[in-house]
């Protein structure tokens, strides 16, 4: 296949990776409206996993004791994403509910210049103030507007941004789909467990619900991770990011599709987060080597910016990696 071709096809499955993740807050709201909300976070999950290991296959191979370790601290924070995230839209609009859960992408290297004690770069600033203006018009302004279900939703982007972070620390150490593996298997046993003892962990029978499994489990969670494995060979991280940074835009699409209204204050608040967002994996991707600042993949959407904590401690003592 010709190589620009290749590119343009990669490109468009990204494309088609965000409109799934952005039908995918849709989906869910209609599915937890009518079935327990552990109930389906476990059947997701398990799905999910048997569709991960179909795919890769040798994730099973690469398991060992350390990335256990690590694969089930960085699973028990994308459990509490996906719960806060589940648990937000049942009080929430799936449009704002998408544009929140985008908050992790500034969000995280907010959390690590903090833990990390770093000034944070000029054009980070500028897209995390850019970000909390949108947010701010998205909830309503002065006029209020914020309820429950978004705080919930925004604990959900706090999650993701650890989650993120635990990543950047040790994912260099490890098989990345074995981690993968052991964080999606995390989710689906927590969920299951919690739903078996709280809601009796019934089998699915609706329609729409089997179809929302089916989508977050094998499209959003195993293919999506399929086509930016195999985008990375082909196409620049920054690009990658620009691309899937989309999806809280087709969020908001499906959302409006389905009966949500956002106004002209929350239209404008969205597009401050988007342009936060933007600004913010712009300024990961552009950073000097030498700041340890890279784009790691995400298993909630797009790529985040995140500083190798391991190369900061090692240039501080004068003893960074090569």
């Amino acid at each position: 296949m010709n190589l620009a071709l290749r590119r343009y096809g990669i490109q468009a499955a990204l494309v088609g990776v965000a409109i799934v993740w952005g039908s995918t807050f849709v989906m869910v709201k209609d599915a937890v409206a009518s079935y327990p909300l552990f109930s389906f976070l476990g059947w997701r999950f398990t799905v999910a996993v048997i569709a991960f290991v179909i795919i890769f296959p040798r994730a099973v191979r690469g398991l060992r004791r350390d990335t256990m370790g690590a694969g089930l601290l960085a699973g028990a924070l994308l459990t509490a994403g996906y719960v806060f995230q589940t648990w937000g839209l049942q009080s929430t609009t799936a449009s704002k509910a998408a544009f929140i859960t985008g908050m992790f992408v500034v969000i995280t290297p907010l959390m690590q210049t903090i833990v990390l004690r770093k000034t944070p770069r000029r054009a980070t600033v500028v897209g995390i103030v850019a970000s909390v203006i949108g947010l701010w018009l998205l909830s309503g302004g002065a006029t209020g507007g914020w309820n429950v279900g978004d705080t919930r939703v925004l604990l959900c982007a706090i999650a993701y941004s650890a989650h993120m972070i635990v990543l950047g620390s040790v994912g260099e150490r490890h098989d990345v789909l074995a981690l993968t593996l052991i964080q999606l298997a995390t989710t689906a046993i927590v969920c299951s467990v919690i739903a078996v003892v709280r809601e009796g962990f019934s089998v699915p029978s609706e329609q729409s619900v089997i179809i929302a499994l089916l989508v977050t489990g094998v499209l959003a969670s195993a293919v999506a991770f399929a086509v930016q494995t195999y985008a990375q060979r082909f196409i620049p991280p920054a690009r990658t990011a620009l691309i899937l940074i989309s999806e809280p835009a087709f969020g908001g699409l499906f959302g409006w599709l389905a009966g949500d209204v956002l106004g002209v204050r929350g239209l404008a608040g969205a597009g401050l987060i988007l342009g936060g967002m933007a600004v913010s994996e712009l300024a990961g991707a552009r950073a000097p080597a030498e700041e340890g600042i890279a784009l790691e993949p995400s298993l909630e959407g797009m790529p985040v910016p995140v500083i190798d904590a391991d190369n900061e401690a090692g240039r501080a003592a004068g003893t960074g990696r090569e």
